[in-house]
C-alpha cells in the first residue's frame, strides 16, 4: 500500500508512480490520438462534409450517453472502494480482537497457555493473509498443520481447543464465554474476507463498462472534429485517460488482499499483530 501526504499537491502533479494509470494507458492514448487525427483528416480534408450533414447533430447523443456513463463509472468506483474499505475494517477488527484475546489469556492462563497463544494468534493472521493470496503459510505447515486443508480453520480450531483447557481446565463458564467472542470472530472475519475475494464484480457489468468507454471515446471524433479540428488529438487522449483510469482503479482495489500497489498492507498488519501480542503475552 502506498503511503503519502494527501496535502502535498505538487508532489502528486509532477511525480509518476509505477501504479499510475497514465503509464498503463499511454500506449492506448497514443493509438486513440492517431485515430482521432485520421478521422479528422478524413472528415475535414478528404471527404469535406458540408455543414448540413446530419453527423454534425449527433453531439446530442454524446451528451446523453456521457451522463449515463458518468453514473455507471460513479457506481463502479464506489462499489470497488466499498469492497476495499470493508476489507480494511475486517483486518482492523482482527487486530483489535487479537489484542483483546491476548489480554484475556494473560489473566486466565498459565505460562504454557500464554506461550501457546503468543504463537498461534499471530499465526492466524499470517495464515489468513496467505490464504487470501492463494498460497500456503510455511510457519503453519512447520507447526504441524496440513497444507491440504483450510489453514486458518485449523489454527482457529487449535486455539478454541486450547481455550477449553486454559489453566488446566479450571476456568469457569463465564470466563470461557468472555474469550469465546474473540475466538469466534476470527472465523467470521475469514469468511467475510473470502466473500470479498471470491465474489468479483459480475462479468457482464465489467465488460459492458469497458465496451461503453471504448465506443464512446472512439465515436467522439465524428462530432468534435468539426469544432476542435486537430486540437481534438490531445483532447480525446485526455478523455480516454480520465474515463479508463476510473475503471483501472476500480479493478485494482476491488480485490484488496493481493499485491497491487494500492492493496491493503496485510504484511504490515500481520507484523503489528505479532508485535502487540508479543508485548502482552511475552
Amino acid at each position: 500500500m502506498i503511503t503519502y501526504n494527501p496535502k502535498d499537491w505538487f508532489t502528486f502533479l509532477f511525480r509518476f508512480h509505477k501504479s499510475d494509470t497514465l503509464r498503463k494507458l499511454f500506449p492506448l492514448m497514443i493509438g486513440v490520438g492517431l485515430y482521432s487525427a485520421l478521422t479528422t483528416w478524413l472528415l475535414l480534408d478528404y471527404i469535406h462534409l458540408p455543414d448540413s450533414s446530419v453527423i454534425h447533430k449527433t453531439s446530442v447523443v454524446h451528451s446523453t450517453l456521457g451522463f449515463v456513463l458518468s453514473l455507471l463509472l460513479a457506481f463502479r468506483i464506489n462499489s470497488a472502494y466499498d469492497r476495499w474499505w470493508e476489507g480494511r475494517k475486517l483486518w482492523g477488527a482482527l487486530v483489535n480482537n487479537s489484542r483483546n484475546l491476548a489480554i484475556k489469556v494473560k489473566h486466565l492462563g498459565n505460562d504454557a497457555d500464554r506461550q501457546f497463544f503468543n504463537q498461534h494468534i499471530p499465526l492466524y493472521a499470517e495464515t489468513l493473509r496467505d490464504h487470501l493470496r492463494d498460497r500456503n503459510n510455511e510457519n503453519a505447515i512447520g507447526a504441524g498443520f496440513y497444507s491440504t486443508q483450510h489453514l486458518p480453520n485449523q489454527v482457529a480450531s487449535a486455539m478454541i481447543g486450547r481455550a477449553y483447557q486454559l489453566n488446566g481446565g479450571s476456568i469457569d463458564t463465564g470466563q470461557l464465554i468472555s474469550i469465546n467472542a474473540e475466538l469466534m470472530s476470527f472465523t467470521d472475519i475469514c469468511g467475510a474476507c473470502e466473500r470479498i475475494k471470491n465474489t468479483p464484480i459480475p462479468y457482464n457489468y465489467g465488460t459492458f463498462i469497458k465496451k461503453f468507454i471504448f465506443f464512446f471515446v472512439m465515436s467522439l471524433p465524428l462530432t468534435w472534429a468539426f469544432e476542435l479540428h486537430y486540437y481534438i488529438i490531445p483532447i480525446i487522449a485526455f478523455v480516454l485517460y480520465v474515463l479508463a483510469s476510473i475503471e483501472l482503479i476500480a479493478e485494482e482495489i476491488e480485490d484488496p488482499f493481493g499485491f497491487d500497489e494500492n492493496d491493503l498492507p496485510l504484511d504490515k498488519i500481520s507484523v503489528n499483530i505479532k508485535k502487540h501480542v508479543g508485548e502482552i503475552l511475552g
